[in-house]
């Protein structure tokens, strides 16, 4: 409009034309709005405006981010803290634990009565000879550190935080591994009994994975699912190793509670029966058995009333047989698989042995031997 104001006429029409327009100015309204339009499409001032409306789009986005980060951050911290506090508890409880356990003290048990001191003293509070209670207070322990050091943003040995938190799931998932193998052992191999420590300490570990897991969420969850299976199946392996070679019980004896009681050896003994657990004696050798178990007086009755007085023998179960017991520490030692057992010259031999093969691996010399041979 305003070019063909400006424009020189080119025609008498043209001309008149424009002498109008010129005399008739334009209401307030369209020159407001004229000035509107003129001034938004003015290409200076339209980059600036869409400078600006980009750093606000900038600014929000970027705003939306911290406040992600910062949610991000704020849970993992609180999850940082509840492990170190359930960590903490977890520690006070094994730590008593593996005081009575050292110290041979009986627990207080405020559930279960003597059922619960049943369970902490049998084979399978042990893992590898390990007090298992000693091992839950290193786990707890570890945890309770790692959280606080999670909390500060200050691990050793270099650890970054996202390594520190693969950590905390690897030990937490071994934790509640071994808690839901303890608690079928518990329910299988002790049934009727109760055991508060265990319980707690099963609710402790459920806890801390659950805590541990909640804070990776579901996607990142799933990228560390392969850590949590090999975990899991280290532990179960480890503790199903472990029970598997430590002292089995007969089945006829499983759930029966049998007191202790002596045995009477009623044969005479031999000169060469004499002569040979004295030689078995000055060299140490031990026989370990059982009370109930009808080889081991086969084997004293060998050698005799006489004889079988001079034999270093061990009873694996001084204070009688009821489910749960645990063997003698001498026995669970030697590593005994099955009654009776000879530990001779450092050599381990099990079952019922003729007087002339124990004769022949402890060295001893006779003419009797002599005469067998």
């Amino acid at each position: 409009m305003a070019r063909l104001l400006n424009a020189p006429p080119s025609s008498p029409f043209l001309s008149s034309l424009a002498a109008s327009l010129r005399l008739i100015p334009p209401p307030p309204s369209a020159r407001s709005s004229l000035q509107f339009k003129v001034k938004c499409s003015s290409p200076g001032e339209s980059r600036d405006s869409e400078s600006e409306t980009g750093a606000s789009l900038l600014s929000s986005a970027t705003g939306d981010a911290d406040a992600g980060a910062g949610a991000t951050s704020s849970s993992s911290g609180l999850t940082y803290k509840l492990c170190a506090g359930i960590g903490g508890v977890g520690f006070c409880e094994t730590a008593y634990l593996t005081y009575l356990k050292l110290t041979n003290s009986d627990a207080f048990c405020p559930v279960g009565g003597g059922s619960c001191g049943d369970v902490l003293n049998s084979d399978y509070a042990s893992v590898f000879g390990i007090p298992l209670p000693l091992i839950g207070m290193i786990a707890y322990g570890t945890v309770a550190a790692l959280g606080v050091r999670l909390t500060g943003k200050d691990l050793p040995f270099g650890l970054g935080e996202s390594n520190g938190r693969l950590v905390l799931l690897g030990i937490t998932t071994s934790m509640a591994t071994a808690s839901a193998y303890f608690l079928y052992l518990l329910s299988t191999k002790f049934s009727g009994a109760s055991c508060s420590y265990c319980l707690l300490s099963a609710f402790l570990s459920f806890s801390l994975v659950f805590i541990t897991i909640k804070d990776f969420g579901f996607e990142e969850i799933q990228k560390t699912i392969g850590l949590q299976l090999c975990m899991a199946s280290l532990v179960v392996v480890a503790l199903s190793t472990a029970y598997s070679t430590s002292q089995s019980i007969p089945s006829s004896l499983a759930g029966t509670e049998i007191p202790f009681f002596t045995t009477e050896i009623t044969t005479p003994s031999s000169t060469f029966a004499v002569s040979l657990a004295r030689h078995l004696h000055s060299i140490g050798a031990k026989m370990y058995g059982a009370f109930w178990c009808s080889h081991c007086l086969e084997q004293k009755q060998m050698f005799g009333r006489e004889a079988a007085k001079i034999l270093d023998y061990v009873e694996c179960f001084p204070d009688g047989y009821k489910k749960g017991i645990k063997i003698a520490k001498q026995c669970a030692d030697v590593g005994i698989e099955g009654f009776p057992t000879w530990l001779i010259n450092g050599e381990v031999l099990s079952g019922e042995l003729e007087l002339s093969e124990l004769a022949r691996v402890s060295g001893f010399e006779s003419d009797e031997v002599r005469g067998l041979s």
